[in-house]
């Protein structure tokens, strides 16, 4: 999901996408421990989408306390 489209969704569906982020990082973490993890890849992806859910949401509130 690129950022545009994080951009259109309200804070709290940001959230719950955050969430669900954080979920499907610890699971991959937990099959790269088990090694039964395909594609390394997918850690990565899942840590930066987290990382730029949260910038979204940084934007917002910032936009929202002006």
């Amino acid at each position: 999901m690129n950022a545009n489209e994080l951009r259109d969704k309200t804070p709290d569906q940001l959230r719950e996408e955050l969430a669900n982020l954080k979920k499907e990082s610890f699971n991959l973490r937990f099959q790269a421990a088990t090694g039964q993890l395909e594609n390394a890849a997918k850690i990565r992806e899942a840590r930066r989408s987290a990382a730029r859910v949260k910038t979204i949401l940084n934007e917002k509130a910032k936009a929202a306390a002006e």
